[in-house]
């Protein structure tokens, strides 16, 4: 199922206000569990500040 299809039917159920608060929630998780990935990088397998530093910026654009 694509983004648009389910963000539809939570639509068709839900009002405009919980549906945005739903897809924030999916979004922030998703987000972090990619910094987590480049944590983990940075920690075991790679020690470049490159590395260390995309982890920052994806949090940050959560504070945005």
């Amino acid at each position: 199922m694509i983004k648009d299809t389910a963000v539809q039917i939570l639509l068709e159920h839900f009002s405009e206000g919980m549906v945005r608060t739903i897809v924030d929630a999916l979004v922030e998780d998703e987000r972090e569990e990619c910094a987590k990935l480049c944590d983990y990088v940075y920690n075991n397998i790679v020690t470049d500040e490159h590395i260390k530093n995309m982890a920052f910026k994806i949090r940050a654009r959560g504070q945005e």
